[in-house]
């Protein structure tokens, strides 16, 4: 088992709502990776299944655009 402390934090969208992951715990190849998340409404700290946990919407980078209906740029297709 390993444990990540996340620093900085990064924002994520769980079942519960939006949070703060500041851990990522690794069991082992056998088992999923466990994210814990401080959650923005109450601060309430809960694990979730990683894949319970998407990354929020970053406009400036452009992740995650599709979730909020914004319309996403494909890169240029490369020629060879």
């Amino acid at each position: 088992m390993s444990i990540l402390q996340l620093k900085p934090t990064i924002l994520v969208e769980t079942p519960l709502g939006t949070g703060q992951a500041i851990f990522i715990i690794d069991y082992g190849m056998h088992q999923n990776t466990c994210w814990v998340v401080a959650l923005q409404k109450d601060g309430v700290i809960k694990h979730f299944d990683c894949n319970d946990v998407i990354l929020s919407t970053n406009y400036t980078y452009g992740m995650n655009l599709r979730k909020n209906h914004f319309p996403v740029q494909e890169p240029p297709a490369v020629s060879e």
